[in-house]
């Protein structure tokens, strides 16, 4: 029996958290220092509701090694 490996491509809203010592921050000018951007110290949750899908394929899915040369079977775009 064939199998297919079906992928999404989603986009969606996220929350970025993180607890940190107020010596790593200086609070009165409103420096976030290291952490002006989230990054994979954050705990991130999605936010339900906000997921969207902009890209689906599938193509035959075989437990060989990865061959680039194969094309997908679908590239449907939303």
């Amino acid at each position: 029996m064939k199998k297919y490996k079906i992928t999404h491509k989603i986009t969606a809203d996220f929350i970025a958290e993180i607890i940190v010592n107020e010596d790593q921050i200086d609070s009165s000018i409103n420096d976030l220092k290291e952490y002006k951007k989230p990054n994979s110290k954050f705990d991130y949750t999605m936010l339900k509701g906000t997921e969207s899908v902009t890209q689906t394929n599938y193509e035959e899915y075989d437990e060989k090694p990865i061959n680039s040369d194969k094309e997908r079977t679908s590239n449907k775009w939303y």
